[in-house]
């Protein structure tokens, strides 16, 4: 297992530590659950940068590189790839933290999202450039 640093450019977006109800049947935590925390942490940058709703409308791209573990502090770090007229898209960096007596750091997945900015009817809106 080759130990990484954290991404110096994302941002870190969302920390968490998977429960035993989030574990599969061989011990790891289930590829859904990192999925819905990746889509968790990409919303949120995407509504900070579109300040406001989003929705997301497509996933680009998922890696799973290493299994997760119980014990595993695991990190989303999140960068804007791309801002469009009504879009976003964001990529994020998941890094797991293991084995506090001898911590390693792993970049455990990576996957790029698109969002789109919405109103409070849920119609599309434009994003504001900055």
């Amino acid at each position: 297992m080759e130990a990484i640093h954290h991404p110096v450019d994302h941002e870190l977006t969302l920390r968490v530590t998977p429960m035993p109800a989030d574990v599969n049947g061989n011990g790891d935590i289930f590829g859904g659950w990192v999925m819905s925390q990746v889509d968790i942490a990409g919303g949120v940058a995407a509504a900070r940068r579109a300040r406001g709703r989003v929705a997301t409308v497509a996933v680009n791209s998922f890696l799973f590189k290493q299994p997760i573990s119980i014990r595993d502090v695991v990190s989303f770090y999140t960068r804007i790839e791309r801002v469009g007229r009504t879009s976003i898209t964001v990529h994020v960096e998941v890094i797991a933290e293991r084995d506090p007596a001898a911590p390693v750091v792993v970049k455990v997945t990576e996957a790029t999202l698109t969002f789109v900015a919405i109103d409070d009817q849920g119609r599309k809106r434009e994003v504001d450039s900055a």
